[in-house]
């Protein structure tokens, strides 16, 4: 097993909630801080920016807009956020009450596209904020992550057990997972066009394959809570295991190898990689983990 090197950079007290990282365009670290309704900016060594929002409004996942802003989701409030660089915040509602927005990405169209997880509906908003929904084809689907890949954009469907994709004319396809009542939540897309979610019920890592064939990869602890998932240059997919403490990744011959991060019960949520080639992971109990190999991560 390749050993690691987590380096960890508290960024906000404990019950703040790190909860979801991505790389900004002015190559800093950029994170939502659902307990306390906050976005923050960390350039490594250097002290973290901190952002306030509504204090309850729940912010979740936070991605890259095509305009130089970062968007995110604001799950408790029912809003989208914009922030830019300069710490400048727009937010949006959508037109359904309540939706309860999860997870965002930046679509092939130059708009963003979002979960609306409490009204089984996927959202679209441009960079002006104008909002289009989409009805999904089944009730109580609970979509939760999403992603972008060629001409669509891939997303769990939670309580549905299902991979679903949305094409640019908003239409919908369902793939159902092999393994029953798996719920899963985080989802990637690699460069081949390998769609990689986690089954955080089932404690195990999917593939979805660009032909249509879906493979399960179980975890050594099948009680772990998979989260988060990102694939690095290589295209190797790392996540989360939010109930184990732990980070993963798998090889191509479909060997999956954990480590355990070195503070215990650290909760670790969101995974991306870092304007320095390294893995980073936002984890709830306040800290970004910076993890690096010797086998080159890039």
């Amino acid at each position: 097993m390749t050993p690691l090197v987590i380096e960890e950079y508290v960024v906000s007290r404990r019950d703040s909630g790190p909860y979801a990282i991505t790389t900004g365009p002015d190559n800093a670290l950029w994170f939502t801080m659902v307990h306390r309704g906050r976005i923050g900016r960390l350039i490594p060594r250097q002290e973290p920016t901190i952002h306030q929002l509504d204090a309850d409004s729940g912010p979740t996942v936070i991605c890259n807009g095509p305009d130089g802003a970062l968007w995110f989701t604001e799950y408790r409030a029912h809003r989208i956020g914009r922030i830019t660089p300069v710490g400048r915040i727009t937010e949006f509602a959508p037109p359904t009450a309540e939706c309860g927005p999860f997870g965002i990405a930046a679509g092939p169209d130059g708009a963003l596209w979002f979960t609306e997880t409490a009204a089984d509906r996927i959202g679209r908003i441009t960079v002006d904020g104008t909002v289009t929904e989409y009805p999904l084809p089944r009730a109580g689907a609970f979509p939760s992550a999403i992603a972008a890949a060629g001409d669509a954009m891939w997303f769990t469907m939670n309580q549905a057990n299902a991979i679903g994709r949305i094409g640019m004319d908003g239409r919908v396809t369902v793939h159902d997972l092999p393994t029953e009542a798996a719920a899963p939540v985080g989802i990637a897309v690699g460069p081949d066009g390998s769609v990689w979610f986690t089954e955080i019920a089932a404690g195990q890592i999917g593939r979805l394959a660009p032909d249509g064939r879906i493979t399960e990869y179980p975890l050594p602890d099948r009680s772990a809570r998979p989260h988060a998932v990102t694939t690095d240059a290589n295209g190797r997919p790392w996540f989360t295991e939010w109930g184990a403490n732990r980070v993963g990744s798998i090889d191509t011959d479909g060997t999956v190898t954990v480590h355990a991060l070195p503070t215990p019960a650290s909760e670790p949520h969101g995974i991306t990689m870092g304007p320095d080639g390294a893995l980073w992971a936002a984890l709830e109990t306040g800290v970004l983990a910076r993890i690096t190999s010797t086998r080159s991560l890039a």
